[in-house]
């Protein structure tokens, strides 16, 4: 964990952030005094005539000039350094387990059809997703929501992405400043409609724009000729100045038309340049980052594109001034240039910039799972076992969700075959399971699990853990358990290893019917390509050991000191035989406490 790291590095630009306080005050007055003396020696030069003090006057503008420029400079570094600021609270947060205050938790991810995201915390309040985002943009949400699937991925497609989360641990002021320079930009910045903008097809410019290439040469050689003599008078140049200048009028309207989205798309793209120019100038090491780099360096820079793109918003907020339009569009048709310009970087830009942006979303998912290890005291990247046949090791896992200091390490060593969880309330029957199928999920993102060893093959992630009623489809708990396990079922019958949950298992029916369905369940779901884990209190569960081997009991305990219970939220092998639903109800004044059981409740 590098808390000392942030916390360090939050000391300096602290610091820093202080010292250009004060020296954007002191540039304030030296260019306040700066100024008022290149008046002064402009006015004394004006009224006394004295010739060298406009000398002195241009040389102070100059450094006015400077000056100006240098506080914009502090100024930026002051809006960067807040943002800094900003991503290295949000990491801070994240290791003091405050990070539930962060704004972002996914749940615009939430799908119907997909209980695992509530079941296992993937999204929505106090969510993995909450915890580890660090994407800004909507593009790098999307892209982050995506790679949590049940299904199980490409496994190669996974080594390659955990190298380039493993680099970004090694580089954590890259993915700081990353973070910061795209936390400038506005909160899940769409660039869809840019895309869209960008990419239209556009008709190709009237041929009358070729005179661009014709009327300024022809302008320079009559000019020429009219200065040797060769031409009585300069009527000839100034007649075709005076044409340029008309048909640049009558064209206006049509230029400032086309070149009405160099604004928007500007204002769009400004942000990502310094983000292009640092990956840009990056060597990394690893397959996935370098492939990153290279698609903003292939055939054309990406910072180079964007930095033209300055110049032409420059020269087209500069049209509007008749200083520059008249002599520019006299003597060189400047309105034909630029207008040819920015048409020659809308087609450049619609073949690279989709890709260009979802390099940036991927950058953007690397730094989001890269969080874990640079908040983490304990991680480790998960391996994967070839092959179909259904495996999941585990040393020291512990949940992301839970405070560091806080979390309780398990182990586990699943193959294919069921696992009857017994335990008390409040024992940890049901986060365990989830940290689990949690962790499985988590692995095959590319990111790094909380656990001094990880190993998994390739699991299909089936849940029936939070299940609730719908009234609009007259649909009962009971029964909306009965479709997840049936799905389970179904799931197994196609031949495809899976990892299921199932918590409580038919709890929203009577004991009697809720064995004898459970039993049916257990045996149907304990097969050769199933790793399939089951809470209860059903303590008859725990005999169908003795008609299957590949099933297996494993259960969680409790403790009481003083007649208090606690609970050490270790898993154990073999079944529980205590309860403590009693000792809870007179705990919460439910039940009257009973005198002739000073340990009332314990095994109620």
């Amino acid at each position: 964990m590098n808390r000392k790291f942030y916390d360090n590095e939050r000391e300096i630009d602290l610091a820093e952030q202080k010292s250009l306080h004060k020296r954007g005050k002191e540039i304030v007055w030296a260019r306040t005094i700066v100024f008022a003396a290149a008046v002064a020696s402009f006015g004394f030069a004006w009224d006394k005539d004295i010739h060298h003090l406009y000398i002195v006057a241009a040389i102070l503008a100059m450094i006015f000039v400077r000056l100006v420029n240098y506080h914009d400079d502090i100024k930026r570094r002051k809006t960067f350094l807040k943002s800094r600021l900003s991503v290295l609270n949000s990491y801070i947060s994240r290791t003091k387990g405050t990070w539930r205050k962060r704004s972002n938790d996914g749940s615009v991810y939430l799908k119907n059809d997909r209980p695992q995201d509530v079941d296992l915390h993937i999204f929505g309040e106090g969510s993995i997703f909450q915890y580890i985002c660090a994407a800004r943009t909507k593009r790098g949400r999307d892209r982050l929501a995506e790679a949590f699937n049940p299904e199980p991925p490409d496994l190669n497609e996974v080594r390659n992405r955990q190298r380039g989360v493993a680099e970004l641990l090694q580089r954590p002021r890259l993915s700081l400043d990353l973070e910061a320079y795209a936390r400038l930009m506005p909160d899940n910045h769409d660039t869809s409609e840019l895309i869209v903008s960008v990419e239209e097809e556009l008709p190709p410019l009237k041929k009358i724009y070729l005179l661009r290439f014709v009327m300024p040469p022809l302008i320079v050689v009559t000019g020429a000729l009219s200065l040797i003599g060769f031409f009585g008078n300069v009527w000839l140049p100034v007649a075709l100045m005076v044409f340029n200048l008309a048909l640049s009028v009558v064209a206006m309207p049509a230029i400032s038309e086309l070149l009405a989205p160099l604004k928007i798309i500007s204002k769009e793209l400004r942000l990502y340049r310094a983000i292009f120019e640092r990956l840009e100038s990056t060597n990394f090491n690893s397959n996935r980052l370098n492939a990153i780099r290279n698609i903003l360096t292939d055939e054309v820079s990406v910072s180079e594109k964007l930095k033209s793109l300055s110049l032409l918003v420059d020269a087209a907020d500069a049209r509007h001034n008749p200083l520059f339009f008249v002599p520019g569009n006299a003597l060189f048709l400047s309105d034909f240039f630029l207008a040819a310009a920015f048409m020659k970087w809308r087609v450049d830009a619609s073949q690279h910039l989709r890709t260009w942006l979802d390099a940036f979303a991927e950058v953007e998912v690397l730094i989001s799972l890269a969080s874990i290890g640079q908040t983490r005291t304990t991680y480790c990247f998960p391996t994967f076992y070839e092959g179909d046949a259904p495996q999941l090791k585990v040393e020291g896992l512990t949940s992301l969700l839970v405070a560091d200091a806080k979390g309780v390490p398990n182990d586990a060593e699943l193959t294919a075959g069921t696992t009857i969880i017994t335990g008390a309330n409040m024992s940890g029957k049901t986060t365990w399971i989830r940290t689990l199928a949690a962790a499985v999920m988590l692995a095959y993102t590319g990111a790094p699990v909380c656990a001094k060893n990880f190993a998994v093959s390739r699991l299909a992630v089936l849940t029936s853990i939070r299940v609730n009623d719908d009234l609009s489809l007259g649909v009962s708990t009971f029964y909306a358990e009965l479709l997840r396990i049936k799905t389970m079922i179904e799931y197994t019958e196609q031949k495809r290893p899976m990892l299921a949950c199932i918590d409580e298992i038919f709890k929203g029916t009577n004991v009697n019917d809720r064995v004898i369905g459970a039993k049916e369940a257990i045996r149907r779901l304990t097969n050769p390509r199933s790793i399939t884990l089951v809470t209860t209190h059903d303590f008859e569960l725990c005999d169908m050991v003795d008609e299957n081997p590949n099933i297996a009991n494993a259960h969680f305990e409790e403790y009481y000191v003083n007649d208090e219970i606690k609970f050490d939220f270790k898993l154990r092998k073999g079944r529980t035989h205590t309860t403590n639903a009693k000792y809870l109800l007179r705990m919460a004044g439910i039940l009257p406490p009973d005198e002739r059981d000073g340990n009332s409740g314990r095994h109620g």
